[in-house]
């Protein structure tokens, strides 16, 4: 397994109860691998899944906080073994949906039955949802021992929502939903984790080419990426914290974000600290803005207006010596590279200074931290809610 990428390792601690009859085979892999590719004109991480009866392949844009699995099922989903989940069952009450459709003014259909569990689908991308009913149909994936993909392995009864069509504006093309990979307790690495009784943990390497394929590990490892490199061996790590206060674009209400946040307590550009109220890179708890995520969605990293400035502001100055460019939207603040090397001063170190460490980024800027490797060009753009880290860019 050869990839040309940076590994994100994500511990999971939701106890899930699934009967593991959903699982279609006697044969129980420790992993199970999921093929990344990043679309060149929208700059979305796109994976294929195989569901429903008989299987066909979905494309679907890559969400690392989304909080399940959601799919079109308005236009061109057909499964003979697609079954709603009813209100008040075992599932929907796993699924933690607060809501039934008690009637739907249409003939029978996946995603249009009656007493059937809801949920809110969404799309991160252009921070749009609505209702959709929860469904269960058979999934395949590819299992793999660490080092070399193996048998194709399926659930037959994997839970995921049906979005409407209108959801997939602003998704890459050809793309018929998203895959969460967030802190819920039916995103695929729970369900997966439940399904095949393996660690609830899942790893995540994303390439920044689009011409290079990226890889999501669900369950333990190794993670041999390179020929005869486990780089599960060389991880540092920095907790997770869990922000109270969904960010979800529709949620109910009293759920918690099921998205991936971690403690930045503040940043420093060539060892000197960006002067910048460090309260906004604590989570509020009461309205849930504020804090650090780490994003797949978002190509470039997006921070809240004031530290933007007082980021940007600091780099200007660390950069005096290097010629100004024309600003490329929605950047404000670009710089003739080429002259960059020849400065006695070269590119600037940018460092996150984390709960346990600081953390660099440099060159397209790469970061280690205890959980997660991640490397990121220093491209922002200001946000009035929070500091936002994107997969990989």
């Amino acid at each position: 397994m050869d990839l040309s990428c940076n590994l994100l390792l994500f511990f999971s601690l939701l106890f899930i109860i699934i009967n593991p009859s959903i699982v279609q085979s006697s044969f129980r892999p420790k992993a199970l691998l999921l093929p990344v590719s990043k679309d060149p004109s929208s700059q979305q991480y796109l994976a294929q899944i195989n569901q429903r009866t008989p299987l066909v392949p979905v494309k679907l844009t890559v969400d690392l906080g989304g909080q399940y699995l959601w799919v079109d099922c308005e236009r061109g989903y057909v499964s003979s073994s697609y079954k709603p989940v009813p209100c008040k069952s075992v599932q929907c009450s796993l699924a933690k949906s607060k809501s039934c459709i008690t009637e739907c003014f249409s003939s029978p259909r996946p995603g249009c039955n009656n007493n059937t569990c809801a949920l809110l689908p969404d799309n991160t991308v252009t921070h749009t949802g609505t209702s959709g009913e929860v469904g269960q149909d058979v999934v395949s994936i590819q299992s793999t021992d660490g080092s070399n993909p193996g048998r194709v392995v399926s659930v037959p009864n994997l839970i995921f929502t049906c979005g409407a069509t209108f959801l997939l504006e602003g998704l890459a093309s050809g793309v018929k939903g998203m895959v969460g990979l967030g802190r819920t307790r039916i995103s695929l690495p729970s369900q997966f984790s439940a399904a095949f009784s393996f660690d609830r943990k899942f790893a995540i390497c994303l390439s920044s080419s689009t011409n290079a394929k990226g890889v999501v590990i669900f369950g333990d490892g190794p993670y041999v990426l390179l020929p005869n490199i486990d780089v599960s061996k060389s991880l540092i790590y920095t907790p997770l914290i869990l922000n109270p206060v969904s960010t979800a674009s529709a949620s109910f209400e009293g759920d918690p974000s099921s998205e991936y946040f971690i403690g930045v307590k503040s940043i420093k550009i060539n060892g000197k600290a960006v002067p910048l109220n460090t309260s906004l890179l604590t989570i509020n708890n009461i309205e849930g803005f504020g804090g650090t995520k780490i994003s797949t969605v978002d190509p470039y990293t997006v921070m809240e207006t004031t530290i933007y400035s007082a980021v940007v502001n600091a780099f200007i100055r660390e950069l005096a010596e290097v010629p100004r460019v024309a600003p490329v939207a929605p950047f404000g603040a670009c710089f003739n590279s080429t002259n960059i090397g020849s400065t006695r001063v070269g590119q600037p170190c940018l460092k996150l200074i984390l709960s346990c460490k600081a953390v660099p980024f440099s060159g397209g800027f790469l970061v280690q931290t205890q959980w997660f490797k991640l490397k990121v060009m220093f491209c922002v753009w200001d946000s009035w809610m929070e500091v936002q880290i994107p997969g990989l860019q």
